[in-house]
């Protein structure tokens, strides 16, 4: 599952395309004749006559092949047109022709950026991060797109250094807060996701976000009596936020209160009935409490909307092998097998039906197998909330 995460381009409040390159002192010294043209695209550029303005520049470039400030210009008509791609493309040539225009490598970093490519963009900020004066209102924008960029590209224990750096200088800057707290708890520092919730909290007091990140920083501290407390807190302060209700529920589901659990998963499905974990974890609840014909629907419609889900397949395998069928079981124990070897639970499942079915040798194979691993088969709650790139499908 994933947590409500911020958007990456928070915190970042001047102008994306605010850094015009016009590369006079490259260009000295060029001949004149094209002169026109060059001064056509720069009037039309100035008109936002994108289109015209790219026109001159590929013109000029006939002429002048070898110009910075034409690849430069259309790096950045494109990025106006939010064709990023070409925008990269054009401020890389120029950066090849003459690395040191002013801007450029910050233009690139932004295009990088915009397009989705954090670390790439990253690259392009840290070395101008380094190199910008310390108190610099420079520095504090270049703390927050390399914080971020790193962010995005889910290097958070890199990412966090700068983005606490940017949201020291901005006390009251709650999403750069907010991003700190997230890099923290995904990078295992959990005595400081708790350090920044209490900063969060002085910005606004119910803030369900940050009760949900201290309550999963809890979680991951065995402090589960002390994680429940604050999504119960989330919970109550919004509603209707993703995952809120899944995560109060697990925390309930891992201390065995299913009774507890089910109206979580329920909530969670009220606000979004395509949430496939709160789905199999109301049926596994179901199945706990001996309840199979309810818990069958939910797994087969939430094995539909994500078939990564262990526990989902780990359930219907024990449904179908209760009800006799085997074939059936064996086909979703063994699809829970591929999604999460180290589970203890499914080479006992698939031990008991190897055993009914008289297959001795391949049941002591696989009870060995569950008496060996030693891996914990529950994961935390960190697991199920963190980003989708890194979040383990299933139990």
């Amino acid at each position: 599952m994933k947590s409500k995460t911020l958007s990456l381009s928070q915190g970042i409040s001047w102008p994306l395309w605010a850094v015009w390159l016009t590369c006079a002192s490259v260009c000295a010294g060029q001949t004149t004749a094209p002169e026109n043209t060059r001064q056509t695209a720069l009037s039309l550029e100035q008109q936002g006559d994108s289109a015209g303005a790219e026109s001159a520049w590929n013109a000029y470039l006939k002429t002048h092949p070898a110009s910075p400030e034409a690849y430069a210009h259309l790096g950045f008509l494109a990025a106006r047109q939010e064709r990023y791609k070409d925008a990269i493309a054009d401020y890389r040539k120029a950066l090849a022709l003459h690395s040191a225009v002013p801007g450029l490598r910050l233009n690139l970093g932004l295009a990088l950026f915009k397009d989705g490519q954090m670390r790439e963009a990253a690259q392009q900020f840290l070395p101008l991060l380094k190199a910008a004066p310390a108190d610099s209102l420079d520095r504090q924008r270049l703390a927050i797109l390399a914080g971020m960029s790193l962010y995005g590209a889910a290097e958070y224990a890199q990412a966090a250094p700068y983005l606490k750096e940017a949201a020291d200088r901005d006390r009251q800057n709650l999403p750069l807060r907010l991003a700190l707290a997230h890099s923290y708890l995904w990078s295992k520092q959990l005595q400081n996701v708790l350090d920044v919730y209490r900063e969060i909290l002085a910005l606004n007091a119910e803030s369900a976000e940050a009760d949900m990140l201290a309550g999963e920083a809890l979680d991951e501290m065995k402090d589960i009596t002390g994680a429940i407390e604050q999504f119960r807190a989330a919970a109550k302060a919004d509603p209707k936020m993703p995952d809120v209700h899944f995560g109060l529920g697990y925390l309930y589901w891992t201390k065995r209160l299913y009774p507890e659990a089910m109206p979580e998963f329920q909530a969670e499905l009220d606000n979004n009935p395509s949430h496939a974990q709160a789905m199999t974890y109301l049926a596994d609840c179901h199945v706990m409490l001996s309840h199979p014909e309810d818990a069958r629907p939910l797994l087969e419609k939430a094995v539909q909307l994500d078939p990564k889900i262990e526990l989902a397949h780990l359930d219907l395998g024990a449904i179908d092998a209760g009800a006799g069928q085997r074939d059936e079981a064996l086909r979703e124990f063994s699809a829970a097998e591929k999604l999460a070897p180290n589970d203890v639970n499914v080479h006992w499942q698939l031990g008991r039906l190897y055993r009914a079915e008289g297959k001795n040798a391949e049941a002591k194979a696989e009870f060995d197998k569950a008496k060996n691993i030693t891996q914990a088969a529950d994961a935390a709650l960190v697991d199920k909330l963190t980003p989708r790139q890194q979040a383990p499908a299933g139990k």
